[in-house]
Order: C-alpha cells, then structure tokens, then sequence
C-alpha cells in the first residue's frame, strides 16, 4: 500500500497530536495517583498509602507545598504511615519548603513515639539551623526535651538568629522547660542577633516567675 506523499504532513501531525494527548492522559493519572497518596498521607490511611507506594508513588514525593509525605505523617504524628513511609525508602532527614525535617515537627507537635522512631532512623538531632530540641523547648513537651539531650542534641544550639531552646521556652512560658533546659546547663546569658537574650522575652510576656527563674540562675538584667 503506497501512501499518497501530499496527505504525510497530515498524518505525522495526527501522530504527533496522539502522542501528546496519550503523555497528557498519563501525566493526568500520575497526578491524580499523588494526590490520592497525599490524601492518604493526611488522614493517616495507612494501608492505602502502602498500596499507592506499592504503584509506584516514590516515598520522597513532596506536596503542593513541598512538604514531604514523611514530614506530614510527623507533624500529624501518624507512627503507621510514618512507618511505612520510612520502610519505603523515605529519607529521613529530608526538609520542607521552610526547612523543616520530620523530626522537628514530631518534637514541635509533642509526638513522642513519632520522635523515638525517626531517631531510631538515624534522624540529626543535631542539624545546622532550627533543631528538634528548639522546637520541643518551644512546645514545652519535657519529655521529648529529655530524651532529645540524651541523644546527644546540643543544649545551646543556636537558629540562624541566634535564638537557642531556652529563649524560646521563655519566649512561650514553658516554665517546666525552662527550669530543665537550666538544670541541664544551659546558658542563661545567651543573646540573639539582636541582643535580646531568653530574660529579655520572659519580660517581655511580662511573666514574672520565668524571669525570676532566670535571674536566680545567673541572668542579667
């Protein structure tokens, strides 16, 4: 069969449209299995999110907000699907958009047993920036504090500001916290790029027993 040479140009650009048409139908489930996967993330749907994995769906994918899934099931405290995530090959120690990893938002949120999991994972208790101890001072969770310098987190480890676990204890009138965190030898005297240092945000709340606190362990006003 001889194709008449005037109607090629036609054909190869039905070809063409086919092919992009069948890359757009594919493109569209791909989306489409993410963002069922997500879902699952979220509500902590933990066999469907094996079952999406299962198709395909890489552990590492991140959100519409660049949030990694792992991240999620951490801040929503999701230990199943934050198990199966992490037997999937999720990395452990990857962040979000904002710099977040999922051992922060675990100590930020309290979820202690999420914590001891990422931990048990190889999570950096120690990374440069915003820790996981700053986050659990900041949510007052002592218990996460606790096991959290047992594992090794800097006491004095500083944001990129400069602000430390104990400020941010004061900051948020986390008097448990703070009196742990200064037993433990953490710098009262510390300052912040801005020379405000964990007495000056307890005055600022204008809470009087935070900044007694401080004072008796070496503070200055």
């Amino acid at each position: 069969m001889r194709i008449d040479r005037r109607f090629l140009p036609a054909l190869a650009m039905a070809v063409l449209v086919a092919v992009l048409l069948s890359v757009q139908a594919t493109a569209a489930r791909g989306q489409q299995l993410l963002d069922d996967f997500f879902i699952a993330v979220a509500n902590d749907r933990s066999d469907e999110v094996k079952t999406l994995l299962a198709r395909g769906i890489d552990p590492n994918s991140v959100d519409r907000n660049g949030d990694p899934a792992l991240a999620g099931a951490a801040r929503a405290g999701f230990a199943a699907t934050l198990e199966i995530l992490l037997a999937a090959g999720a990395a452990v120690n990857a962040s979000n958009a904002v710099g977040d990893t999922a051992l922060m938002l675990a100590a930020l949120g309290g979820h202690f047993d999420v914590v001891k999991k990422l931990r048990a994972r190889g999570a950096d208790v120690n990374r440069r920036g915003w820790t996981a101890l700053i986050y659990a001072a900041t949510g007052g969770h002592d218990e996460i504090v606790r096991y959290l310098l047992a594992e090794g987190a800097e006491i004095d480890a500083a944001s990129p500001n400069g602000t430390t676990a104990l400020m941010m204890a004061a900051r948020e009138g986390r008097l448990s916290t703070l009196d742990l965190l200064i037993v433990r030898g953490a710098s009262v005297r510390h300052r912040n790029e801005t020379g405000a240092s964990a007495l000056d945000w307890a005055k600022r709340g204008k809470d009087a027993r935070l900044a007694e606190h401080l004072r008796r362990a070496g503070a200055r006003d």
